[in-house]
């Protein structure tokens, strides 16, 4: 448990709180209430400022460990402990990496209910991703048939629930780990499950929409081999 309270993990739309700081030095910011997300789950983290009495300290990464690490941009000042801080999040930029991690969720429900592959890898930025499953022929048509199918899922405007399970609950849910391996450590207690409901439902950490109309419609632009029956897909998103 880190020293930071979590605050984007129960609201994804938070862009802007108050917080104190707890600690600040070369290597980095601490505080106690915390939206920016620090990455995971192929999900970048986020950037964004601290305004405190005046000045502006730009943050430029999230790093998560014994404690939530703010990164400053290098030259920026440091606000000393105890300061009373504002904490805003570039919406730009989250806004897109939420429409992004949704939107692949999207791909992996429709490719493991029209094809059964579990996913063996992804990565994101903002408005673009790859996801690689374990398919080893693709169909004839498969590219444009995963990019229809999943447009008429970002039309269907299914909501997009988040939620925390305890582990043993959590498990019971069929097939609730997409991944090749589970990558849900053990000594991970309380599993925040995503679901698309009625198309996909995932052990996930990252932020996300809150339906897949606010996704924007899916581009599969390419299907790459990646050798031993692994298929990489790389998807843009679009308004």
């Amino acid at each position: 448990m880190t020293r930071t309270t979590r605050l984007e993990l129960d609201d994804q739309e938070l862009r802007e709180w108050e917080a104190v700081v707890l600690d600040a030095g070369p290597d980095g910011i601490v505080l106690d209430r915390s939206a920016f997300y620090p990455g995971g789950g192929g999900q970048p983290p986020d950037h964004g400022v601290l305004l405190w009495q005046g000045v502006q300290t730009r943050i430029g990464g999230v790093r998560k460990g014994d404690d939530l690490v703010l990164i400053p941009v290098e030259g920026d000042p440091l606000p000393p402990a105890g300061t009373v801080v504002q904490g805003a999040v570039e919406d730009e930029r989250r806004t897109a990496l939420m429409r992004t991690h949704s939107g692949l969720h999207l791909l992996c429900g429709v490719v493991f209910r029209d094809y059964g592959c579990l996913v063996t890898g992804g990565n994101m930025e903002p408005l673009s991703a790859r996801m690689d499953f374990d398919l080893r022929e693709v169909p004839p048509g498969f590219k444009q048939a995963v990019e229809d199918a999943c447009n008429a899922e970002v039309e269907a405007d299914r909501r997009i629930d988040v939620r925390t399970l305890p582990r043993t609950e959590a498990f019971e849910i069929p097939d609730i780990i997409r991944t090749a391996t589970n990558l849900v450590p053990p000594e991970v207690q309380d599993v925040r499950i995503v679901d698309i409901v009625g198309l996909d439902t995932q052990a996930d950490g990252g932020t996300h929409v809150a339906s897949t109309k606010q996704i924007g419609r899916i581009r599969v632009a390419k299907v790459e081999n990646k050798g031993r029956g692994f298929r990489r897909l790389r998807i843009a998103i679009a308004d």
